[in-house]
């Protein structure tokens, strides 16, 4: 390492660990009825400008949603945000969706997503692990534009179908992979 990069690296870590600090407190005081409000809102706003998300919808055992994610990071990152699990649209379960990272990244943002969980098979391991590390366990495909095109409720195979909306902030792309998915009690 070359002595500038020895004098940046410890204050960009400072930042980012500072920005990290604040984020869950910045979401811990939701409440279930606040969350239960904002799932559903959540919901409607990506209904409205995907269509496809809500048909998927009425394949689903049950739609994990989080309606806002506050992500953050100078080199090293993170994000964080609270949710609920719906099951006939009727709140079952409250979780948290936490991420770390490090690498060439500056800004935050926020956004939401929804996982809507498509066999009986996703829901048990979610409802069983207490918790769900995404990208270990059931199968998730992260549908973008060019995956909603090609969906229809006929094509739908795999065991959960994530979708990231509203997107808001300066940050170069949103990725799910690595997050981790906890109950809480609310």
């Amino acid at each position: 390492m070359n002595m500038s990069m020895k004098k940046i690296f410890p204050v960009a870590m400072l930042l980012s660990m500072t920005t990290l600090m604040h984020i869950p407190s910045a979401t811990a005081e939701t409440s279930a009825e606040e969350l239960n409000k904002d799932a559903k809102q959540a919901l409607n706003v990506l209904y409205q400008h995907d269509p496809v998300a809500k048909r998927i919808s009425k394949d689903s055992k049950a739609i994990l949603v989080f309606p806002n994610i506050v992500k953050a990071g100078l080199v090293f990152g993170g994000s964080y945000g609270e949710g609920v699990l719906l099951k006939n649209m009727k709140p079952v379960q409250y979780y948290n969706t936490v991420s770390a990272s490090w690498g060439l990244q500056a800004g935050a943002q926020s956004y939401g997503y929804v996982v809507f969980l498509m066999n009986d098979k996703s829901v048990s391991y979610l409802e069983k692990t207490k918790g769900w590390e995404l990208g270990v366990g059931p199968t998730i495909v992260v549908v973008n534009e060019g995956i909603a095109k090609n969906l229809s409720t006929s094509s739908l195979k795999d065991d959960a179908y994530a979708f990231i909306f509203d997107q808001q902030g300066l940050m170069a792309s949103v990725s799910i992979e690595g997050t981790k998915i906890s109950v809480i009690n609310r």
